[in-house]
């Protein structure tokens, strides 16, 4: 194991995970939906509305699984410095992608993607592409299902994360203990529709599980 594994794993053992677990606390709806991490590749979908998102969905799963786990975040926010482009790498295991794509084919595009995928690890995407001020689910864009495309072997599990915005919303600095929510839906796999088409499903999906969390609200 190199030293970038061997820092990831003890940053969530020793920080991220007891963060998550004794100060904040998370809810699970359909956790039996969760990829195998070690069995398989897979592409988890969420909504993003904070940088917690992120930890905490890799919070998820064992320690040992998360190594083979990858957020794909702006290259150009999250790898416009050397020191960013080192932690993020290094303790989040994160492929960067551009945002301005300008003729860039999307086979190179999503080259590092398509790699951890045929690998058999998982991925983590938000295709809203940029983190949301309230409730409000923006439209998805087409570059997950281009993914799923590439990958139709590969499950793409929709998921619903409610906290995260109040734990650390966008612009602050500091996390408030707020216990969060995620809901995980049954896999889907590419069905060979128009990307626009299967990325619609995917976001309706998002959602219905959203849905599901107000209807919870308001028993």
């Amino acid at each position: 194991m190199d030293y970038k594994k061997i820092l990831r794993y003890l940053f969530f053992l020793f920080i991220v995970k007891p963060y998550i677990y004794l100060v904040l606390g998370v809810n699970v709806s359909g956790a039996n939906n969760l990829p195998k991490i070690k069995k398989s590749a897979s592409i988890i979908v969420a909504n993003h509305n904070s940088h917690v998102d992120t930890l905490l969905l890799m919070s998820l799963f064992a320690t040992s699984d998360i190594l083979k786990i990858h957020p794909v975040a702006a290259a150009d926010y999250f790898c416009n410095t050397k020191l960013k482009t080192f932690f993020f790498k290094t303790f989040l295991g994160l492929i960067p992608l551009k945002r301005k794509i300008g003729k860039t084919p999307k086979e190179e595009l999503f080259k590092e993607i398509n790699e951890a995928l045929k690998n058999k690890e998982t991925i983590i995407i938000y295709p809203e592409g940029t983190r949301g001020n309230d409730d409000t689910i923006k439209a998805f864009k087409t570059g997950v299902s281009h993914i799923a495309q590439m990958n139709p072997e590969v499950p793409v599990i929709p998921v619903y994360i409610n906290g995260p915005d109040r734990i650390l919303p966008k612009g602050a600095f500091f996390w408030v203990p707020f216990i969060a929510d995620v809901y995980v839906s049954e896999p889907v796999y590419y069905d060979g529709s128009p990307t626009k088409i299967f990325t619609k499903l995917i976001e309706d999906k998002v959602q219905t599980l959203k849905e599901e969390h107000k209807k919870r609200e308001e028993l």
